[in-house]
């Protein structure tokens, strides 16, 4: 992406009136991730996901409501606008990208990308992350296996499946990980669980029980939480 690309996103702040903040990005970017399944999230998911209160979060949203950057749904659900959406986007690739750079380059420990990037996501300038681009080769995916956003176009994201619902006696390949959680994420490496490796689906425990796969030889099982963490797609018999 060019410099000029990337300046796009501080003149849609401009244009609209609405000053640029860290908690603004942060908030059309936990829209951006949310909408990821198609449903657009409510209030209380974003005040989750963001680790603040429903009242602030309904504060904010108001704001970037009136600047034209989302609408409200049946007065709950949260969907970006046109312009939010292109926003959001330039959001999540400065992200990805400092993301792809900090694992790449620095040999940051994949499971404390998440919480670097966001630090440095609001300071680092638009040519700057032009190099970054550039030096990475124009990666599509960060380490965790979520697409990358290029120049215009959105960050698509293949049809997959949490390994939770993998069905049993077959592989399972994992495409990508949930990044917010730097705990679970630690644990999934311990596992040997990243991006491009292929497991065995060997059972499933009844009464919300874990499920257990096979990764290198080793029996391992997964509790329901750290299953939907886990996203790929099943790998068909005859491949």
């Amino acid at each position: 992406m060019t410099v000029q690309g990337e300046e796009i996103t501080r003149a849609w702040f401009d244009c609209c009136g609405l000053t640029r903040t860290d908690a603004a990005e942060d908030a059309l970017k936990a829209i951006w991730e949310l909408s990821g399944d198609g449903i657009p999230p409510a209030t209380g998911a974003l005040a989750q996901f963001l680790d603040v209160t429903p009242p602030t979060v309904s504060a904010m949203l108001k704001r970037l409501a009136e600047h034209g950057l989302l609408d409200r749904e049946d007065g709950r659900a949260v969907v970006l606008t046109s312009h939010g959406a292109a926003h959001a986007r330039f959001i999540v690739r400065r992200h990805r990208l400092i993301e792809t750079f900090l694992s790449s380059v620095l040999l940051v420990p994949w499971d404390e990308l998440y919480g670097e990037a966001e630090l440095l996501e609001h300071a680092v300038s638009d040519s700057l992350l032009a190099r970054i681009d550039d030096l990475l080769g124009h990666p599509s995916t960060d380490p965790h296996g979520d697409p990358i956003p290029q120049g215009h176009e959105g960050a698509t994201v293949s049809p997959d499946e949490s390994i939770a619902e993998a069905q049993v006696g077959g592989q399972f390949r994992v495409e990508r990980l949930h990044n917010r959680n730097a705990e679970a994420l630690r644990y999934l490496a311990e596992l040997g669980l990243r991006p491009g490796v292929t497991v065995d689906v060997l059972e499933r425990s009844p009464f919300d029980g874990p499920l257990w796969i096979g990764v290198d030889g080793q029996r391992i099982p997964l509790g329901p939480t750290l299953a939907q963490l886990v996203h790929g797609r099943p790998i068909e018999a005859d491949a």
